[in-house]
């Protein structure tokens, strides 16, 4: 009887640490490279991000998770658009319709969501997982006009995001992270990249 018991006290505690890894909080950080493309640009702006994420596993296949990113350096970009746009005759022709050329940067603020992620196991330490969510962006743009104009404009907008990603298990509770994220968000076009480490409590 007292091997019964040893037995079950032994298997109530690997189920227990079993679900012990498939629950609770975790923690990622890491880099993320984001295109942010404006209407009316002629290409998206490169623009570098560090980023962390914080979540909680409610289950082997499901997590809900938030996401906090800040721009590091700045992106270039080229800018076409009327003149009417801006409400302003930048060559002094008399004309709004003409077409402003311009060069400029854009950085990035800050951008935050919440998504909800589902997670596959590929193998007992690599993983798959998909997310959905709805994301906030909040940019600064600067560019100056053939006229000589200088314009800086700040802009919001938000819109659903969309990604997915892989995650290597280094640890029980260490992994390493890569995953492509799309923003859908209104008159801005951006993408994002992130590669970091999490945490898993």
């Amino acid at each position: 009887m007292f091997r019964t018991l040893l037995i079950t006290m032994a298997a109530t505690g690997l189920a227990a640490g079993a679900h012990a890894q498939d629950t609770g909080f975790y923690l990622e950080g890491g880099y993320q490279y984001l295109d942010i493309k404006p209407d009316g640009a002629g290409s998206g702006a490169d623009t570098n991000a560090i980023a962390a994420r914080a979540g909680v596993k409610l289950n082997s296949y499901f997590s809900i998770e938030s996401e906090l990113s800040t721009g590091i350096q700045d992106g270039d970009f080229d800018f076409n658009t009327d003149e009417d746009e801006f409400n302003f005759d930048d060559n002094n022709d008399g004309d709004l319709g003409d077409v402003i050329a311009a060069s400029g940067d854009l950085g990035l603020n800050y951008l935050v969501g919440l998504y909800g992620k589902a997670e596959l196991a590929l193998t007992e330490r690599l993983g798959a997982y998909a997310r959905a969510g709805y994301a906030y962006v909040d940019l600064d743009a600067s560019l100056e006009t053939p006229g000589g104009l200088n314009i800086n404009v700040e802009h919001s907008a938000d819109g659903p995001a969309f990604g997915a990603g892989l995650q290597y298990g280094l640890t029980d509770s260490l992994y390493l992270k890569g995953d492509y994220t799309y923003y859908s968000f209104d008159n801005t076009d951006t993408s994002g990249a992130m590669l970091g480490v999490g945490w898993q409590f």
